[in-house]
């Protein structure tokens, strides 16, 4: 590979690439969530869970690098886009908290008090 195009490719403000290929790669993942919990591959239904959100990082990334793209080059997309990343970000590390650093199950009728 050559120097230009790894310049172009972290030039996020300039160049869309990063933010497609983040969104690829999370789309793949979203891919792998799902075969996952197929029977023939029973050896990976232990890592479903982190198949999941480490998609829904990549995902939130993507449109990380895009929004940077949109603030210099279409302000009105940016600003519609500047919600759903809020969004995103709140989604994200609830899933984070609930899958990964409380890991336990959810307890619904605990938490709700039925």
């Amino acid at each position: 590979m050559s120097e230009k195009f790894s310049e172009d490719l972290f030039d996020i403000k300039n160049d869309r690439r990063l933010s497609v290929y983040l969104y690829r790669a999370g789309f793949g993942c979203w891919l792998l969530y799902i075969v996952s919990g197929a029977r023939f591959l029973h050896e990976l239904t232990m890592y479903r869970t982190d198949f999941g959100i480490f998609s829904f990082f990549l995902m939130v990334m993507g449109l990380s690098t895009s929004m940077v793209y949109d603030y210099h080059h279409n302000p009105a997309e940016f600003d519609t886009k500047k919600k759903w990343l809020i969004i995103s970000y709140m989604v994200l590390a609830g899933l984070v908290y609930i899958f990964i650093v409380r890991n336990q199950p959810i307890d619904l009728l605990r938490t709700f008090h039925f």
